[in-house]
């Protein structure tokens, strides 16, 4: 397999077509090796245009997906991010090209190991990754920027609470086969604006608790 190629595809025929136009964030896909951050076995599929599974029953992002949020965010040099959900550590790693400094929250001990072992490998020294409940425990600190890695039935308050003043908060919201993928901003201390950027569906985050419905 061609991986330079096969990169090269990924990018003009996936991630490019599908609206993500900043040339900083594509010359970024270049730097940081998608395949690197997957196992022997499954580094051909890093390029594809699919969702990957992952221990604990967690999934991957697509890479068109990871691509929109990174463009989407925008973080800025002197930023710091909270990630919820670590995946392989991929998307940690594209986030802290561009950060100060990225923590990952992630509930899935294996999953921990495994982005732990890739940023280290990668030699992405500015992430520090937790084993933690990102939606249970309570937060002391604010971030410029949160991106949560998975789908949620709705907007937890406390996530759009942590937000500096201009932070950015992307999430994936709603239900099976429609969901909405926002930007939301904080505008001053009472005022948030959410922006739709696409309509897709993903995987729920792993830790998520499914809203109860009710039948009358």
């Amino acid at each position: 397999m061609n991986i330079e190629q096969a990169r090269f595809n990924m990018i003009e025929q996936q991630i490019r077509p599908w609206n993500v136009l900043d040339q900083d964030v594509l010359a970024l896909l270049g730097v940081v090796k998608r395949e690197d951050y997957f196992p022997e076995d499954q580094k051909s599929m890093a390029f594809f245009d699919t969702e990957l599974a992952l221990p604990g029953g967690a999934h991957t992002l697509s890479p068109k997906v990871e691509a929109r949020i990174v463009q989407g965010v925008a973080v800025k040099k002197h930023e710091s991010v909270l990630l919820i959900g670590s995946g392989t550590g991929y998307l940690a790693a594209l986030l802290a090209h561009q950060a100060r400094h990225v923590t990952v929250m992630e509930a899935i001990p294996e999953l921990k190991t495994v982005a732990e072992a890739n940023l280290q490998k990668n030699g992405v020294g500015n992430v520090d990754v937790q084993w933690c409940d990102a939606l249970k425990i309570k937060h002391t600190n604010t971030y410029d920027v949160i991106v949560v890695s998975g789908s949620l039935e709705s907007l937890p308050d406390d996530l759009q609470q942590q937000l500096t003043n201009g932070g950015r908060l992307f999430v994936v919201v709603g239900k099976p086969p429609v969901m909405k993928a926002q930007v939301i901003t904080r505008e001053s201390e009472l005022f948030f604006n959410a922006s739709t950027l696409f309509e897709t569906s993903v995987q729920r985050l792993s830790q998520a608790v499914r809203e109860s419905t009710f039948t009358f």
